[in-house]
């Protein structure tokens, strides 16, 4: 495949800070790229498509919030700007209630790091030092029993994100805070 449009960074950030202006999506969407392109990596995988895929995940996100039209505007609004039915349905896949299976390994990854990215973030924001450097697994998995702290981060995705990715909790959330920590600049942390 020739270099396209779901392979060009540069143009999907551009889409992104186009419906996007909170500070903290902007950083979630670059949280789960990080992750998700550091599986990309480990599994040899189209390193750009996956990225970019993960960057757009909630896009349409602070526009359209609501079940009913997340992420299916943002969906609608990729077709019309030429992404096809794969990267498309990578990101419907993200939500559980868009009934869109996830029965790829991308679909798998983006979905297992979504919740979690978001997580370590919220850890990383109660350090002292408010650095990701500090973030260890145990601190992580100490934060998840604690249903107050935050709350609309959903464990059970968590959860069930390792389990159909097929990963260990453990190596899963190192994984992760590693990825993140290589892009630590770009994520604020």
């Amino acid at each position: 495949m020739t270099n396209d449009i779901h392979r060009d960074r540069n143009f999907c950030l551009e889409i992104l800070k186009e419906y996007t202006k909170s500070e903290s999506l902007l950083k979630h969407a670059f949280a789960v790229e990080a992750c998700v392109e550091a599986y990309a990596e480990k599994f040899n995988e189209d390193k750009l498509f996956w990225s970019n895929a993960a960057l757009l995940h909630d896009f349409d996100y602070e526009m359209y919030p609501t079940e009913k039209e997340h992420p299916f505007k943002g969906s609608e609004i990729l077709k019309e700007k030429g992404f096809n039915e794969e990267f498309r349905n990578t990101i419907l896949s993200h939500a559980d209630y868009s009934g869109v299976p996830r029965d790829t390994l991308l679909k798998k990854v983006l979905f297992a790091c979504d919740e979690l990215a978001g997580f370590i973030t919220a850890v990383t924001y109660v350090r002292p030092s408010k650095s990701i450097d500090e973030v260890k697994v145990k601190s992580v998995k100490k934060k998840l029993k604690d249903k107050a702290f935050a709350r609309a981060v959903s464990r059970e995705d968590i959860t069930s994100g390792a389990e159909e990715l097929g990963v260990d909790m453990d190596d899963h959330i190192q994984f992760c805070i590693d990825a993140m920590k290589n892009k630590k600049d770009i994520l604020g942390l």
